[in-house]
């Protein structure tokens, strides 16, 4: 009788145990060479995109900033950076940037995340209509908003003049726009939406039971918002805010568009010296010290965005 173990036996199908392990192993090599293939091919797609794509349209342009911020007249120097922060005006174009961030952001996250929980935990007849307008909103330019505002609210503006016809005065009523008091409200219109959404989104993520366990066991509405809603929402929250943040640290339209001769920021600084002034390296050392704190707002907004992530993967 023959053993068992010998290579002739024929299996359970009827095939010799070493056709069957030749085949086993010809399948994995062909497996194998097949992720080897997907992964070089992934390989050279990255590169495609580095070389065609990156590379001319934000790596080169970003070196070449850099670069420009450091030139001299004998070759690389610091003295860029040595007029731009030596110039004592600086100081109150950084205060005035870090003020109306500050304003406009923090309005528009408090007025976000307030517009989103009414919507969501409070829905009244249109809010899925106001939802969809506030999606739609995020896609207008910003200049737009403040174009509104001066037709609205402007010294000329169509309620301005009706005022002023109503009560009989002599001047309209309504002279506020041109100045950091129009650039924060047209900003907090504008980006309020950008803190809606992933409110909203976030708001979705919650379990409801947890909300519903609250009530039931007597907390008002006050104590299930702070202690039950916005500890399991606060990431979405925070993302929103930062993005919000990130997006009004960056607005120039609106800007350009109410800004005062008194009212210089740190983009509208660094335009002047490269278009007026024409001191381009001056506005290279501007521009990477705002790049710099871009980066770093958007390095915390993925940072929180993550966590964000991963508490919905947990929650599923």
């Amino acid at each position: 009788m023959s053993s068992l173990s010998s290579p002739d036996t024929p299996n359970s199908l009827g095939v010799p145990n070493d056709a069957a392990a030749a085949r086993r192993l010809a399948s994995a090599a062909a497996h194998a060479a097949a992720v080897k293939r997907r992964e070089r091919l992934a390989q050279w797609h990255l590169l495609f995109i580095v070389v065609v794509v990156l590379g001319p349209l934000v790596i080169y342009p970003l070196v070449r900033l850099v670069l420009l911020s450091l030139s001299g007249a004998h070759g690389f120097s610091g003295q860029a950076y040595a007029t731009f922060f030596g110039n004592p005006d600086t100081r109150g174009v950084i205060g005035t940037t870090l003020g109306i961030l500050f304003a406009s952001a923090s309005l528009a996250s408090l007025l976000g995340v307030a517009l989103a929980a009414l919507l969501f935990f409070k829905p009244f007849p249109g809010a899925r209509m106001v939802t969809r307008f506030l999606e739609l909103f995020v896609a207008f330019p910003s200049f737009l908003v403040a174009f509104t505002l001066i037709f609205l609210y402007g010294s000329q503006g169509s309620v301005s003049i009706g005022l002023q016809r109503l009560f009989n005065l002599q001047a309209p009523p309504l002279d506020f726009l041109f100045g950091i008091g129009g650039v924060v409200l047209a900003e907090v219109v504008f980006y309020t939406p950008f803190v809606v959404r992933p409110t909203l989104a976030s708001f979705a993520l919650l379990d409801q039971r947890l909300i519903e366990a609250a009530r039931s066991l007597g907390a008002n509405g006050m104590m299930v918002a702070f202690r039950v809603i916005l500890p399991l929402a606060w990431p979405g929250i925070a993302a929103g805010t930062i993005l919000c943040f990130l997006l009004t640290l960056n607005e120039f339209g609106i800007l350009l568009v109410l800004g005062s001769a008194h009212l210089i920021t740190l983009p509208v600084a660094i335009y002047s010296a490269a278009t007026v002034d024409l001191d381009l390296p001056t506005a290279a050392a501007g521009a990477v010290v705002m790049l710099l704190m871009s980066l770093s707002l958007y390095a915390l907004y993925r940072r929180v965005n993550s966590r964000k992530e991963k508490g919905a993967g947990h929650g599923r």
